[in-house]
């Protein structure tokens, strides 16, 4: 006798694959979860590693700016001022003197001529070099040198004040001698070639 399987009644059913699925996926969960683990102990770990350094950097720092303290308290007066100049002779010889020659030229109108300049100090400020100087100018038009004071403090280069003015006559010409004190502060990236030509042929006031 030959028996008919009705397979609508009895459909196949494989049971096994599921469970083989959710065994995979919990296999790939586990270890993706255990590579997150290590990876979050190695930055944690490189971080207090950078925490550790940073401090002793700072131990270090703190050393160093007492054992400086130390030998500027047991230098005497003269080492001290030793030590002050070999500071300035130090910037002097980073500081561009035709450069600033050439931004003076930019500033002066013609009606206006320099007269005198006088360095009183060079120091650095963070990592720029500035000049305090004292700056003497000539002129017959004292709207001129107002209008030359504000295109300075304007330029970005110098911090202009005007310290006093004196009427100077001769058999030919009155004009007026001003002296200002400057604050001149290099920008970046000139062109030393350029100033070297601008200081062989100056135009504009004349620097004496």
């Amino acid at each position: 006798m030959i028996t008919k399987l009705n397979l609508a009644t009895h459909p196949f059913r494989n049971r096994t694959t599921p469970y083989l699925l959710a065994i995979g996926l919990l296999i790939i969960g586990a270890i993706g979860g255990v590579l997150a683990v290590s990876q979050l102990y190695h930055y944690s770990r490189e971080n207090e590693a950078a925490r550790k350094q940073v401090a002793e950097m700072e131990t270090e720092v703190a050393r160093l700016k007492g054992e400086g303290s130390k030998v500027q308290q047991q230098l005497t007066p003269d080492q001290r001022d030793i030590l002050v100049a070999a500071h300035k002779l130090v910037a002097n010889k980073t500081f561009g003197w035709s450069r600033l020659f050439a931004d003076l030229e930019s500033v002066l109108p013609p009606s206006v001529s320099a007269s005198r300049i006088a360095v009183e100090n060079v120091y650095r400020d963070g990592d720029r070099v500035k000049a305090e100087l004292e700056f003497g100018v000539l002129s017959r038009d004292y709207q001129s040198v107002m209008n030359m004071i504000a295109s300075m403090n304007n330029s970005g280069l110098f911090q202009a004040e005007l310290r006093s003015q004196d009427l100077q006559k001769n058999e030919r010409v009155t004009y007026t001698e001003y002296t200002l004190r400057l604050i001149y502060t290099p920008a970046y990236g000139f062109a030393p070639a350029a100033v070297d030509e601008v200081a062989q042929n100056p135009a504009g006031g004349a620097l004496q």
